[in-house]
C-alpha cells in the first residue's frame, strides 16, 4: 500500500527582530498542529535566549513614571499661580464690598492702637477676624494680551488739536525756463529768487512783480554751467550768489558784476545739494560722489570732506549750533555732523527709502526729512525721532516750513500736501496742473522755498514753470473746518516707522 505524505506549509514567524520559517506538516487535529507550533516558538525562544532579547515594557512602572511627572506639573502650576496671586494682591488697591459695614473693624482698630500705648499688661480683645482687609481674588484673572495693552494705550494717550491754516491757492505761473527747473533761493531782502534749470542757466526774478503777474518779472540770466543746475543758495553777509551743477561744479556769483569770481574743484560726480553757514564763511555741498565737501568762501579751500554715506548725497542743512551740518543720502540714512571734529555725531537710519529732502524750521530747533516711505519729524539736538508724517506716497524731491508752522511737501507726481508741522496734521491736498503744451506725465515738483515773510510759496517743476502760492484770504474756520474725527483715527491708528 503506497506511503501517503501528509501536507506541509511554511510559517513565518518574527521574533527577536529576525525572521523565521518553520515547515510545519498539516495534520487534521487542529489541536495538534497549536501544540506543534507552540513547541517550536518555545525552542526557538531557549536556542536563541540572550541574543537581541526583547524586553516587553512593565505597565507598573510605565505607570509609576506617569504619575510623577504629573505630580511635577501640579507643583509648577501651583507656585506660578502663588505668584501671580501675589503680584496682583500687592499692585492692586484695597476694596471694599457693598453693604459691608466697616464701624467694628474701625472699633478694633482704635482698641488695638490703645492697648499697644498703654503701659499695664492685658489680654486685648481685638478680633482679628474683623481686621482681614478684603482684596479683590485675580486667581482666575485672564492676563490682558500685550496686543491689547498696546492698543489701550494707544487709545488712552492724548490726541493732539492742531492749529487751524487756510487753505493755499495758485496765484500766479511763470514761464521762462526751457528745461526742468531744479533749484530755488531766496534773496535775504526778500526782494527777489533765482532758479535754476536743466537748460543750465541761472535766472533771477523780481518777486514783487512775478507775484502779481507782471510779464516783466525776469531781472536776469546767468549763463556759465555745462549741465544742470541743482543747487542754489544766496549769502546773508556778501553779494554773492552760489550754485552747484551736475557738471561736478560749484561756482560763486558776484551779484554786483554778476559774473563768476571763484571755482571750487574737488568733486568727482554731479553736485546735488547746496548750503552755506548761518554764521561762518563756510559752504558745504554734496553730490553723487557720497561725501559732503566744507569750503572756505574766500580761499577756495576745501576744509574737510564728511565721508560716511554709501550714497548719493541729496540734501544738506546747516545750523550755527552743533550739529553744524546734516546730511540726507539715497542710502535712506541721515547723519549730523560735528563740523570741528570732522566726523558724525549720529546717523538715523529710521527711512526705508532714499532720502531726497530736508526742512528745518527757524524757531524750532527741528527738522523734517522726506522719502518715498513718508515723513519723518526730528530733534536736531540729538536726532531723536518725534513724530510721522504718512500719507504723501509718492518720492518727496522738495520740503518747506515757513514761521506759521506750515510744512509741505512736494512729490514726484505733482502732489502738494500741506501739514500743520506741530501736529502732522494734513489740512490740504492738491495737485499741480501743468502748462499747455506739457504732458501729464511732467506734473512734477523737483524744488520749492518761502519767501522770507512765509506768505509765498514758490515751486519748481517739471513742466518747466514756476508756481506761487498764496493763502485763501477769504477762508475761515467755520467755512473750511478741520476734520477731526478723520484726524483722530489717523493718528490713534498703528503705523509702521
Amino acid at each position: 500500500m503506497p506511503t501517503v505524505l501528509a501536507p506541509s506549509v511554511a510559517i513565518h514567524i518574527p521574533f527577536c527582530g529576525y525572521h523565521w520559517f518553520a515547515s510545519v506538516v498539516v495534520e487534521s487535529d487542529i489541536g495538534a498542529m497549536e501544540d506543534l507550533l507552540q513547541r517550536n516558538i518555545q525552542q526557538t525562544e531557549v536556542l536563541f535566549q540572550g541574543v537581541n532579547p526583547y524586553v516587553p515594557p512593565n505597565p507598573a512602572q510605565s505607570l509609576k513614571r506617569k504619575l510623577k511627572e504629573l505630580a511635577l506639573e501640579e507643583e509648577e502650576l501651583k507656585v506660578a499661580r502663588h505668584t501671580e496671586t501675589s503680584f496682583a494682591s500687592a499692585s492692586q488697591p484695597e476694596i471694599k464690598l457693598l453693604g459691608y459695614d466697616d464701624s467694628a473693624q474701625r472699633q478694633a482698630q482704635a482698641a488695638a492702637t490703645a492697648s499697644s500705648s498703654s503701659s499695664t499688661r492685658g489680654s486685648s480683645t481685638v478680633n482679628h477676624q474683623q481686621l482681614v482687609t478684603i482684596k479683590p481674588k485675580d486667581k482666575d484673572a485672564t492676563p490682558v494680551p500685550q496686543a491689547t495693552s498696546n492698543a489701550l494705550a494707544r487709545y488712552n494717550q492724548q490726541v493732539p488739536t492742531p492749529s487751524w491754516h487756510a487753505p493755499w491757492e495758485l496765484s500766479a505761473v511763470i514761464s521762462g525756463h526751457l528745461g526742468w527747473v531744479r533749484s530755488i533761493a531766496f534773496d535775504p531782502s526778500n526782494e527777489w529768487f533765482a532758479t535754476g534749470s536743466a537748460d543750465r542757466t541761472i535766472k533771477i526774478w523780481d518777486l514783487a512783480k512775478c507775484c502779481a503777474g507782471a510779464d516783466d518779472g525776469l531781472k536776469l540770466t546767468l549763463t556759465g554751467h555745462i549741465n544742470a543746475v541743482r543747487g542754489l543758495v544766496v549769502s546773508p553777509r556778501h553779494p554773492y550768489l552760489f550754485s552747484a551743477g551736475e557738471d561736478n561744479q560749484v561756482k560763486c556769483w558776484d551779484l554786483e558784476y554778476n559774473k563768476v569770481i571763484r571755482h571750487y574743484h574737488g568733486h568727482l560726480s554731479g553736485v546735488f545739494a547746496l548750503a552755506i553757514h548761518p554764521l561762518l564763511d563756510v559752504l558745504v555741498s554734496g553730490g553723487r560722489d557720497c561725501v559732503a565737501r566744507v569750503w572756505d568762501i574766500r580761499t577756495k579751500n576745501e576744509v574737510t570732506t564728511l565721508a560716511g554715506h554709501d550714497n548719493t548725497v541729496g540734501a544738506i542743512l546747516t545750523h550755527g549750533a552743533d550739529p553744524q551740518v546734516v546730511t540726507g543720502s539715497y542710502d535712506s540714512t541721515i547723519k549730523l555732523w560735528d563740523l570741528v571734529a570732522g566726523r558724525t555725531l549720529s546717523t538715523l537710519t529710521h527711512h526705508k527709502k532714499a532720502v531726497r529732502s530736508l526742512a528745518s524750521h527757524r524757531q524750532t530747533f527741528t527738522f523734517a526729512s522726506g522719502a518715498a516711505d513718508n515723513l519723518k519729524k526730528w530733534k536736531t539736538r540729538d536726532g531723536t525721532f518725534m513724530q510721522n508724517l504718512s500719507g504723501h506716497n509718492t518720492s518727496i524731491n522738495a520740503l518747506a516750513v515757513n514761521d506759521d508752522n506750515v510744512l509741505v511737501s512736494g512729490g514726484d507726481n505733482g502732489s502738494l500736501h500741506f501739514w500743520d508741522y506741530e501736529t502732522g496734521y494734513c489740512f490740504q491736498k492738491t495737485q499741480t496742473i501743468v502748462q499747455s503744451g506739457s504732458l501729464d506725465a511732467e506734473a512734477g515738483i523737483y524744488a520749492m522755498s518761502f519767501d522770507m515773510s512765509g506768505s509765498r510759496l514758490v515751486t519748481c517743476e517739471a513742466d518747466k514753470s514756476i508756481k506761487i502760492w498764496k493763502e485763501n484770504a477769504t477762508a475761515t474756520p467755520e467755512t473750511h473746518p478741520m476734520d477731526l474725527d478723520n484726524w483722530t483715527r489717523e493718528y490713534l491708528a498703528l503705523k509702521r516707522h
